[in-house]
């Protein structure tokens, strides 16, 4: 089985700075795309940004120039970098990761319980 454990999460003022990281354990062969989204009240989820093995990233317009993604392949880790927070961004943030379990089996989407990211002043 594998395991997403999220931290970072808490209160910060509007133009205040947050780091995220996820940390996935368990049964790992390989992970291919590690995200993040998020989700607040009243609102469906959404996509926030996500990185591939190789580098590539990608982010939703909202976040674009303001929030960073990284990883680190070795610690199995996924880090979201957030600057410059509005109110809007107070959401339920979850990490997300494409795990192979074993070489020869397919990559399933695993979740991580959530963090709540809160931005008032």
């Amino acid at each position: 089985q594998v395991q997403l454990v999220e931290s970072g999460g808490g209160l910060v003022q509007p133009g205040g700075s947050l780091r995220l990281s996820c940390a996935a354990s368990g049964t790992i062969f390989s992970i291919n795309v590690m995200g993040w989204h998020r989700q607040a009240p009243g609102k469906e989820r959404e996509l926030v940004a996500f990185i591939t093995t190789s580098g590539i990233m990608h982010y939703a317009d909202s976040v674009r120039g303001r929030f960073t993604i990284s990883r680190d392949n070795a610690k199995n880790t996924v880090y979201l970098q957030m600057n410059s927070l509005k109110p809007e961004d107070t959401a339920v943030y979850y990490c997300n990761a494409v795990v192979k379990v074993f070489s020869y089996t397919a990559g399933n989407n695993y979740w991580g319980q959530g963090t709540q990211v809160t931005v008032s002043s």
